[in-house]
C-alpha cells in the first residue's frame, strides 16, 4: 500500500523522528489511489503505487469485523531503499488509551511501548521508523503475533494478527521498492482511509481482509 502520504511520512521520520500522538482532524475526502501492482503472500499483500515516493511499495495486512467488515487492525510496512530503513504504520480503533500506546509481540520479539502519532475519525495510528531487530524477528517468526492496546479504563486487549507469508512478502516488497523508487510518476492523491472501526473486543470475530484500501498513512 503506498501513496504520497507514505513517502512523506518516511521522509519526515528519517529527518526528525516520530512525533507524539495528537488528535487530528480527518483529511478532506479524496479519491483513493489504486495500486498499480499487487501480490499476495499468505495473509500479507504487497502493493505498489504509481506515485513518486521514496517508498512506493508496502506490505499490508488488514483484520476486519466479520459482520460489518469494518477495520479492527491494519499493519503497513514500507521499505525506503535509499536509506535501507523500514517505516511502519499500525492502525487501531478509537477508544484506546493514548498515553499507554501499544505493544507488538511475536514468538521471538516484544516491542517497547509504541506511542500513537495521531488520531482521526478512522482510528489511532502508530507511525514510526521500524527497528531492524523487529523486522528480523517478524521475518523469522513462526506463530501468530499480536498487538496489545489499552482501553480508556486501562484494560488490555490483545488483537492477534498472522505472520503467514510475512517473510516472502517482505522480500518481494524490498525488491519491488528498489526497482520502482526511481521510476514512479509524480504526485497522486493519497488513498482514502478505511471506514472507522468498532472499539476493540477480545480479539474474536476478526478475519483477514487484504483487499481493502490502505490505512491513512504506513501513508504520510
Amino acid at each position: 500500500m503506498r501513496s504520497t502520504f507514505v513517502g512523506a511520512l518516511a521522509l519526515s521520520l528519517l529527518s526528525i523522528g516520530a512525533a507524539q500522538a495528537q488528535d487530528a482532524p480527518a483529511p478532506a475526502p479524496a479519491g483513493p489511489v489504486q495500486p498499480s501492482e499487487t501480490k499476495q503472500f499468505g495473509d500479507w499483500m504487497v502493493r505498489c503505487y504509481p506515485v513518486k515516493s521514496p517508498s512506493p511499495c508496502d506490505m499490508f495486512e488488514l483484520l476486519a469485523n466479520k459482520q460489518n467488515q469494518q477495520r479492527i487492525l491494519s499493519i503497513s510496512i514500507a521499505y525506503v531503499p535509499t536509506s535501507d530503513k523500514h517505516v511502519i504504520q499500525i492502525a487501531v480503533p478509537l477508544g484506546v488509551l493514548i498515553q499507554k500506546g501499544l505493544v507488538l509481540t511475536s514468538d521471538a520479539y516484544t516491542s517497547p511501548m509504541l506511542h500513537y502519532r495521531r488520531c482521526d475519525r478512522g482510528g489511532c495510528y502508530v507511525e514510526m521508523l521500524m527497528q531492524p531487530d523487529a523486522v528480523t524477528a517478524l521475518t523469522s517468526g513462526t506463530g501468530p503475533a499480536k498487538i496489545t492496546v489499552y482501553a480508556d479504563a486501562g484494560k488490555a486487549f490483545e488483537i492477534p494478527f498472522s505472520l503467514n507469508g510475512f517473510n516472502d512478502a517482505h522480500g518481494a516488497m524490498q525488491d519491488l521498492a528498489r526497482k520502482k523508487s526511481q521510476t514512479t510518476t509524480p504526485d497522486a492523491t493519497p488513498p482514502a482511509a478505511p471506514a472507522p472501526a468498532p472499539a476493540p473486543t477480545d480479539g474474536g470475530g476478526a478475519t483477514p481482509a487484504p483487499d481493502q484500501t490502505p490505512a491513512p498513512s504506513p501513508t504520510p
